[in-house]
């Protein structure tokens, strides 16, 4: 015998409805077709947002580089503008062109000829890829300029991916690219550099290693040490994020995948002994034509503190000696706040950057190795997202370097 709680009322009795006929359903989706579903790419409106502002700091890069071609000739007094696209195809732009076109050993020259251009000391990812989509877009630059172009989009959704799974606040992700396309070395993802592409593969397989699918995680940063040897250090990193998630977890398994990476770069080398007897070859051309001798790190930091402030360097020089000292010092202190913060394996990835850069004659490229380290990317949104004066402070500041910098590298001359 059952009870009513208080306040119940039992229902009055109604017929029945009279049975219908069952309308007709949809076939069930078979498995396969579930899983393309679940993994095919929707964007959402946070995405759509991501590329549009992409897109706009493109096409403003391109409004820099028409005015720069009309009014920074590269000789006074003439009086055409060179090519719309030339100011994009300088300084490394030109090395991946000639590896591309001409392939690493052209006509049996290489280390032994006067002259050589220490080619090999770049890795054969992105001249590989150039070459290939050359057989579809014509001119060489136009390839590189594209490649660029579609590589940041995938970075920069990739980054506001990453960002969001790092941050709890609203709108990091968007924050994160904001602050990443308008860094002072912005302009090196729009040409035919390695940077964009290298993060095209780096974010994605770091943000499947977050998620721990390390097959996944692995092919990519695979990808990315074909690319740059930057690939070996987020490797280093994966494989560390690997050991603390497989220690928790007792899940030993995939170990293998974590190997995978190191094949392209043995794969290179031993390509380059089979030209050159030289299993080293692609270090001992930046020996040669960067000055990437080891030193120790003080000796590095004096070295380049004398071309900044030692009137040593035309002014241009000079100036980017003191960008390079400035960027060394953010790079430190963001290695000293994620190990505070116990990140070992963003602290690692750094940290083995600073390493590499920071042991050569002077410092070279160490502000557009910025590009590459999100976690600094990520912290400075968090920091304006907690701080809003922040993000107006970093915008005063950031928008007049990045645009003398672009200027700086458009013209042709050095921009680190």
């Amino acid at each position: 015998m059952s009870t009513l709680s208080p306040g119940l009322r039992p229902s009055p009795v109604r017929p029945a409805p009279e049975p219908r006929e069952p309308e007709p359903r949809e076939p069930e989706p078979r498995a396969a077709e579930t899983r393309l579903a679940r993994f095919r790419f929707r964007p959402t409106p946070a995405d759509r947002a991501v590329l549009w502002l992409y897109l706009l700091t493109r096409i403003s890069l391109g409004i820099t580089a028409h005015f720069a071609r009309w009014l920074f000739p590269a000789q006074s007094g003439v009086r055409e503008a060179a090519p719309v696209l030339a100011p994009f195809q300088r300084w490394d732009a030109n090395h991946y062109l000639h590896i591309a076109r001409d392939g690493y050993f052209p006509a049996g020259t290489g280390p032994w000829t006067s002259g050589w251009d220490n080619r090999e000391a770049f890795f054969p990812g992105y001249p590989f890829l150039l070459r290939a989509v050359h057989t579809v877009v014509p001119d060489w630059t136009a390839a590189g300029l594209l490649i660029s172009f579609v590589a940041g989009a995938v970075a920069v959704l990739a980054l506001a991916r990453v960002a969001r799974a790092y941050l709890p606040e609203e709108g990091a992700g968007h924050r994160t690219v904001v602050l990443f396309l308008l860094s002072p070395c912005a302009v090196f993802l729009a040409a035919g550099y390695t940077e964009a592409l290298f993060l095209a593969f780096a974010l994605p397989a770091w943000l499947a290693a977050m998620r721990q699918r390390w097959a996944l995680a692995a092919v990519l940063t695979t990808s990315a040490t074909a690319v740059r040897v930057s690939g070996l250090f987020l490797a280093a990193a994966i494989g560390l994020l690997f050991l603390l998630s497989a220690r928790a977890g007792r899940h030993w398994r995939p170990a293998g995948w974590t190997l995978l990476p190191a094949l392209p770069p043995a794969a290179y080398s031993w390509y380059l002994h089979t030209h050159t007897g030289d299993w080293m070859a692609w270090k001992h051309a930046q020996e040669r034509g960067w000055y990437r001798t080891f030193h120790p790190p003080w000796e590095t930091w004096a070295n380049t503190w004398t071309g900044a402030f030692g009137g040593t360097q035309s002014t241009g020089y000079a100036f980017m000696f003191q960008a390079e000292l400035a960027a060394m010092v953010v790079g430190l202190a963001l290695v000293a706040l994620l190990v505070r913060r116990r990140r070992w394996p963003e602290a690692v990835y750094v940290a083995l950057s600073l390493w590499a850069l920071g042991t050569s004659y002077w410092y070279t490229s160490v502000p557009r190795a910025t590009l590459l380290w999100w976690p600094l990317w990520i912290g400075l949104a968090a920091l304006s997202l907690r701080r809003p004066r922040f993000k107006a402070v970093y915008l005063c500041v950031a928008a007049p370097v990045t645009t003398l910098v672009a200027l700086t590298f458009l013209t042709g001359r050095w921009a680190g």
